[in-house]
């Protein structure tokens, strides 16, 4: 099975737009002042390097993009031409509108085009879009126009079942509300019967 690597374009760096960490740590201590707190108070004092830590690592997905991790297929196996889907991804993200988390599932199936992907490659697309600020639309749609305009398949789906906290912490309180969305593509649009396997095999159709 041979491996083909396709290079991108490197997406236009924005660094020089960005606040220093110390202006970033900065920020963290006027929101806790803002909130009543003190920032200078020995429980507080490491609380600022920690957020800008923690924030490097959760909104990592700025610094990837999708063609990092779909630019390398292999020979589609022995003629495989049916449905490759990897379901119950877990992904963590944050909502957009008030920076609180998304947690849920993501279902991603593709039908090859003589090409196939490591079945790692689509958890880690998935990864790169829940690493930044989104709304589960925005997220749902950006994985299946990666899939699709990258790997080139016959058709893609993808279905996102999460929680949103701030339906849960704020405003309405409905801590069991879950919101479903999904992109079909290709196939999966043309094909009813296609659609409603992949519906089957995820779980959200009889």
């Amino acid at each position: 099975m041979e491996a083909v690597v396709k290079k991108f374009p490197e997406p236009a760096s924005t660094d020089q737009e960005r606040p220093s960490r110390e202006e970033a740590e900065e920020a963290v201590r006027t929101l806790l002042r803002w909130m009543g707190e003190d920032p200078h108070r020995e429980g507080l004092l490491e609380t600022p390097a920690r957020v800008v830590k923690a924030y490097s690592e959760l909104f990592g997905g700025y610094k990837m993009e999708a063609g990092d991790v779909l630019g390398r297929t292999f020979e589609d196996v022995s003629g495989y031409e049916d449905m490759v889907l990897v379901k119950d991804i877990d992904f963590h993200s944050h909502c957009e509108h008030h920076m609180v988390p998304i947690i849920g599932k993501a279902h991603v199936a593709y039908v090859p085009n003589g090409r196939v992907l490591g079945l790692s490659k689509i958890a880690r697309l998935v990864d790169i879009y829940a690493r930044r600020l989104q709304t589960q639309e925005s997220m749902t749609a950006q994985i299946a126009t990666a899939m699709e305009s990258l790997l080139k398949p016959k058709g893609v789906a993808v279905m996102i079942d999460a929680s949103h906290l701030c339906m849960s912490m704020r405003g309405i309180r409905s801590k069991d509300a879950t919101t479903i969305t999904s992109a079909f593509h290709g196939q999966f649009r043309d094909d009813k019967d296609l659609a409603q396997r992949f519906m089957r095999l995820v779980g959200q159709a009889s």
